[in-house]
């Protein structure tokens, strides 16, 4: 390794997503001086292509929000919500038991509260950093629209519903006529849906990191164009390799590297179980349809979202890693779906993209300290809560690294958890 060519940063941040940039406006605002590091640029990966979702109610671990009954159903199809390459099963097993495993009712039960409790926080949360920052304009709160194809659906979900009503999420079913006054044009079939009114999107998720991260950078945040190879501890410090040889050290460390962050984790005594979900989605132009809120069509493992970019339509999982190349025929499965479920829907001139999610088993993130050095800390593990868990995550991070004392309970994010 070669030797330090600086003196050390203050807190270095691997990543530079919407989880990396959102600890180090919460760093700066308290008077740190974080120096993000990241490939790419600001919110130039994931963070572009999702969803644009603020789901404070998705509350559910996703071992119980349908997968594990439709998981027979979705596996027979290639194209379908969930996929998992026949040549990547074998590796996926170990976190497949896992993700079993955390559907039991009493890891669920503290999975839920747990998650219940980031999500009050995260609320809280974003509403202060969107003030600070000047993006309040940014978000939109048009409540998001669950669709059903028939009664059958409706009531597999009302389970979930329930759940979520014990931590005083609003909601309100509807029939046909109800959901023509919300979202006029969709196909008959759909004869029943739930309407979260506390859903909320926002008008470009990458617009929005960058607006963040410009605040950040007047409150002393820098960026650094670099690849990290290697991480070691050093005397109190950490040392980081990048990938053109050059050294720098560290007095504390964030970990926010999405679907990588694994890579790095080893290195301070922590073998996370973190597998990559990979999303994809097509953006088509405004004008494609009268599109009124976010459509969730759970059934099919997919939303459609008004944005001011255009109208993205996107979701699935296929569990495959990271190195496998893109499948852009499930974007175009979910098109044409869409298409489907919405006649009117114009699906030409779009933008296909795919995204890594980084998704641990039992649906929580790794949020905490690492386990052989006191001044390294992860945040990552979000699957499809990064934007939605950002705010709240970057707090969390803040006090961490402040010595201060967290809003929530971080046990349940603990990275020795596993």
């Amino acid at each position: 390794m070669a030797a330090p060519s600086q003196s050390p940063v203050d807190v270095a941040i691997i990543g530079g997503g919407i989880i990396g940039i959102c600890a180090a406006a919460a760093l700066a605002a308290a008077g740190r001086k974080p120096l993000v590091i990241d490939r790419t640029g600001i919110c130039e990966e994931t963070s572009a292509g999702n969803a644009g979702a603020l789901a404070f109610s998705d509350v559910l671990p996703l071992a119980q929000k349908g997968m594990l009954r439709n998981l027979p159903k979705w596996l027979t199809d290639p194209l379908g919500p969930l996929s998992v390459p026949p040549a990547y099963a074998p590796r996926l097993l170990p976190w497949f038991l896992r993700f079993l495993a955390a559907a039991r009712p009493a890891r669920y039960g503290n999975a839920l509260a747990a998650q219940a409790a980031m999500m009050g926080l995260a609320e809280i949360e974003w509403a202060a950093l969107m003030a600070r920052t000047g993006t309040e304009p940014m978000l939109r709160e048009d409540g998001s629209l669950e669709l059903y194809q028939n009664d059958a659906e409706f009531q597999a979900s009302l389970d979930g519903w329930r759940a979520r009503e014990r931590f005083n999420i609003a909601f309100r079913h509807l029939d046909r006529a109800g959901i023509e006054a919300l979202q006029p044009g969709l196909a008959p079939q759909f004869s029943r849906a739930t309407f979260v009114p506390g859903w909320k999107t926002v008008s470009d998720p990458q617009h929005l990191g960058k607006a963040i991260w410009r605040r950040a950078e007047t409150d002393g945040a820098a960026w650094m164009h670099s690849e990290v190879v290697v991480m070691t501890p050093a005397e109190k410090r950490v040392a980081i390799q990048l990938r053109e040889g050059r050294t720098i050290l560290a007095r504390s460390l964030v970990v926010a590297a999405g679907a990588w962050s694994h890579r790095f984790t080893r290195a301070f005594g922590d073998a996370v179980p973190l597998e990559t979900e990979r999303g994809y989605n097509t953006t088509l132009p405004a004008d494609a349809f009268d599109l009124r809120r976010q459509l969730i069509f759970s059934a099919h493992g997919f939303v459609v979202t008004p944005l001011e970019t255009g109208i993205r339509v996107g979701g699935a999982v296929e569990l495959g890693g990271l190195k496998r190349p893109p499948d852009y025929r499930r974007a175009r499965a979910m098109l044409e779906k869409a298409r489907r479920f919405m006649p009117a829907l114009q699906t030409g001139n779009g933008r296909e993209w795919m995204g890594y999610r980084p998704s641990l088993p039992d649906s929580l993130p790794v949020i905490g300290r690492a386990r052989t050095a006191e001044n390294v800390y992860y945040a990552f593990g979000h699957g499809h809560l990064g934007l939605t868990q950002a705010a709240a995550t970057g707090r969390l991070i803040r006090d961490l690294v402040s010595g201060e004392a967290p809003p929530i309970d971080l046990a349940p994010f603990s990275p020795q958890r596993f």
